[in-house]
């Protein structure tokens, strides 16, 4: 060992030695210098070096890391264990650890950069299909095609796309995949499933009474063998005269005419369409039924683009229109023709830019810190492109809306009925205004809006406006269900009595009689509740609503149960209320 450390490499930082290849260049790095990249694509099963310490103790680093430059010196992007076990090593010894040969890539291609990363780790310890679905995303989004994965690497396009469906598992499943719990026949199964399927699945399989299927039987389950749930409707539920089947121990019922539901759902589907094309979408496509939305198969566009409504429908009944989009084929396409009408032409890939990589990225680095410095003078741009960059995001930046899913659709229709939804919706109309966006799109999440657009239309508002905009967008982005809205409540002294009012929805949700009587009591009084308190939970929650609404008795005026007040309360001590601060 101390053999090793007497090389003569040990002198400077780096050492570079000659070599013909212009892109990749072999020095010697001091080990303090390099750092793991986040763009290194194993991210496990890397963890035990034993193997390697022995071999680099005795004979240090015979072959090269591949690294490329960073703003901390080098990062790694193939030859993380060798760097993992030379930091053991020079942890043992009192001598420094002699520089480490490495080929530097150029800097300024993170998909080059993934793409050395796989093609290593492919040859060496087997990666798991996660690691490879993260690796494959990447180069997605780096703008690399599937067939340009494929042919990269050897493998076929199907294979990329079973890889990248693995984005549609939640992280429970992940997790259960990781630790080995469920096989690959499952996981596969699995992701031709909704998110709300999944969690009906991982229910099942953490039921020791359960036998949650797998394998080929969960691809049945999934595809047909599972009752209509009636929350998948998008039909008034009174248009439904058949029976419904309710789980005397869930939440859910199901529909017991499966042809009765689809006669009716692809009914309201057919209603949708039309509206759709009464607010100018002209082209709607339903796929086939089954058929599953990988969404990198589509790209954002916007009507005026060409943008379509693509309708999915699963076997179990749920019905999504995803609004505004175009195939990936179709949008290169276009892009094609609208290059050629330009006269633009296709650069010879031969042809030398006049600035090499390297230099681009000097210029680039350069310019982006002159930039940045001067924008800590003006607070007024600052905030108006952070405003431009929470509505239409950035490679750093995504803020969504919060979805506000209901779980049943009473609950839908109550909420998109309330003073509260109106009075957000009347908002948004109102900001898509100043920013001079579509009206029929959305404020939030709003992925075809060209970040350069919404940063000028900021810069043409006044303040007020502006903080106008970005109040709206951080109502749009609250989390629901989170202790910070029962502070927010408080905070701002909201008013429930001014923006809801109980209904058939509220009440039908609440079955408890332990509940219902001292509800009763509240809304009531304690007389009512004294002569009630031997009746069924049938008979409170009538009279409750008769309290509530006025049929029958004498209207409360502004009755709010303390669920819904701030901050939240219950009316036993057993829980189950909102989150409080």
């Amino acid at each position: 060992m101390r053999g090793f450390f007497r090389r003569k490499e040990r002198a400077s930082q780096i050492q570079p030695l000659p070599k013909k290849d212009s892109t990749m260049k072999l020095h010697h790095i001091d080990l303090t210098n390099l750092k793991p990249s986040p763009l290194n694509v194993r991210k496990h099963g890397g963890e035990d070096v034993s193997d390697l310490v022995p071999l680099i103790r005795k004979l240090g680093v015979l072959q090269p890391l591949l690294v490329r430059p960073n703003c901390e010196g080098f990062e790694v992007i193939a030859g993380g264990r060798r760097l993992k076990a030379c930091q053991i090593v020079a942890a043992e010894g009192d001598e420094s650890f002699p520089p480490v040969p490495c080929a530097v890539m150029e800097d300024g291609d993170d998909a080059a950069a993934i793409e050395a990363s796989l093609a290593e780790n492919i040859a060496r310890l087997p990666m798991d299909e996660i690691d490879q679905y993260q690796a494959f995303a990447a180069l997605v989004k780096e703008g690399r095609t599937l067939s340009d994965i494929a042919d990269q690497f050897g493998v076929t396009e199907r294979l990329v796309k079973q890889r990248l469906a693995i984005a549609n598992l939640i992280p429970q499943v992940l997790t259960l995949l990781r630790k080995d719990e469920i096989g690959g026949d499952t996981m596969r199964a699995l992701t031709l499933a909704t998110k709300a399927q999944q969690k009906t699945w991982l229910k099942r399989f953490r039921d020791p009474g359960d036998r949650a299927p797998q394998g080929r039987q969960l691809r049945q389950w999934l595809l047909g063998g599972e009752q209509i749930a009636t929350s998948v409707a998008i039909f008034p539920p009174e248009a439904y005269t058949g029976a419904i089947v309710t789980d005397l121990f869930g939440e859910e019922a199901y529909f017991a005419d499966p042809e009765a539901f689809w006669s009716l759902q692809m009914a309201a589907v057919a209603e949708k369409i039309e509206a759709y094309r009464q607010r100018g979408w002209s082209d709607i496509v339903v796929l086939e039924k089954g058929s599953y939305w990988y969404g990198y198969e589509y790209r954002k566009a916007t009507k005026k683009e060409g943008g379509k409504v693509f309708v999915t429908l699963t076997h179990s009944g749920e019905v999504t229109f995803h609004e505004g989009f175009v195939t990936e084929k179709e949008a290169r396409r276009k892009q094609a023709v609208a290059d050629r009408s330009d006269g633009i032409e296709i650069e010879d890939k031969a042809s030398r830019p006049e600035l090499t990589k390297a230099a681009l990225n000097y210029v680039d680095l350069h310019r982006h810190a002159a930039v940045r410095a001067a924008l800590l003078n003006e607070g007024g741009i600052a905030l108006r492109l952070m405003g431009a960059h929470t509505i239409a995001g950035s490679n750093h930046w995504r803020v969504e809306a919060d979805p506000c899913r209901a779980d049943k659709h009473e609950t839908e229709a109550s909420l998109s009925s309330s003073e509260a939804t109106t009075a957000v919706a009347q908002e948004e109309r109102a900001v898509l205004a100043l920013l001079e966006l579509d009206e029929d799109g959305a404020v939030m999440g709003n992925r075809h809006a060209d970040i350069g657009a919404v940063f000028q239309a900021l810069l043409g508002l006044e303040d007020g406006d502006v903080l106008r905009i970005l109040t709206f967008v951080m109502a749009q982005s609250l989390s629901v269900g989170t202790a910070l809205v029962d502070t927010l409540g408080s905070l701002l002294s909201v008013d429930m009595g001014a923006m809801w009012q109980a209904d058939d929805a509220f009440l039908g949700l609440i079955r408890d009689r332990q509940t219902l009587l001292p509800m009763l009591e509240d809304i009531g009084g304690k007389a009512v509740a004294e002569v009630h308190k031997a009746s069924p939970a049938k008979v409170l929650r009538s009279i409750i609503r008769q309290c509530a609404t006025g049929d029958g008795r004498e209207k409360v005026e502004g009755w709010v149960p303390p669920y819904l007040a701030f901050p939240a309360k219950g009316y036993t001590e057993r829980g189950g209320i909102p989150q409080t601060a």
